[in-house]
């Protein structure tokens, strides 16, 4: 299929993800409580958080942590009140960031995202210099060690995929967003289990930094990603290996 795509670096190495799957699954509750509130407790009505339970299930999340953050939306639990503020900016190099963010406190969320980039040599963006640089798409990823990537390309394709890219041994599934919800059923259908599975904002084209701005981006990632307040943190940037690490 077509040639490059390093989905947020396989979600910055499935390493380093496990390493943070508390902090993972404390980002997926919040999500799931807000879809909760905003559209009711019942995923076959409520489209956003059917997604957001798709997504916690990608990342093997237990049935009953997915039950108890949908309670907390819906108030049986204790109502969870959160505001989604969306920032655009740019790291050192000019390299494209977008920051969403989930929070329970705008103002501290705001000031932490601008601390994180002044001290990180980033800066915000005027509204769209960053937004339009990407495109909404579902992203399924899977083990190529385990699957054969012939056999997650016949049943993804059949199912709506739009493409599928082998990343370094992993298996990247990308489709439409209206698309993703079947795919991703073909898929578990199939008994293949997902490293991740989430609608996200991909870049149109990919950037190689600069020099020693690679490090510089990806020290940057981290502390957003390490911020409570932050949900997801997309960019167009293709780190070296030395960077990821």
């Amino acid at each position: 299929m077509s040639g490059h795509s390093k989905w947020a670096t396989i979600k910055h190495k499935k390493g380093a993800a496990d390493a943070k799957r508390g902090q993972m699954f404390t980002k997926l509750i919040k999500e799931i409580s807000i879809a909760a509130r905003m559209g009711g407790g019942d995923p076959d009505s409520n489209a956003r958080l059917r997604t957001a339970v798709l997504k916690a299930r990608g990342a093997n999340m237990p049935k009953d942590n997915i039950d108890r953050a949908i309670k907390k939306g819906t108030g049986e639990l204790g109502a969870a009140v959160y505001e989604e503020l969306v920032y655009e900016a740019y790291a050192p190099g000019g390299i494209a960031i977008l920051i969403e963010v989930l929070t329970d406190n705008k103002n501290r969320a705001a000031a932490e995202v601008r601390n994180i980039l002044t001290r990180s040599g980033g800066q915000l963006a005027t509204s769209n210099a960053v937004l339009r640089l990407f495109a909404r798409k579902g992203v399924i990823s899977l083990d190529g060690e385990k699957y054969s990537e012939d056999k997650i390309m016949e049943i993804a394709l059949e199912a709506g995929a739009d493409d599928i890219v082998n990343e370094g041994g992993e298996i990247v599934v990308y489709t439409a967003p209206e698309a993703f919800e079947a795919v991703l059923n073909a898929v578990n259908a199939a008994g293949m289990e997902t490293d991740g599975a989430e609608i996200s904002m991909v870049p149109e084209t990919y950037v190689t930094p600069e020099g020693d701005n690679g490090g510089k981006i990806q020290k940057l990632i981290d502390k957003l990603e390490e911020s409570d307040d932050v949900q997801n943190v997309y960019h167009n940037a293709e780190l070296p290996e030395e960077a990821e690490e």
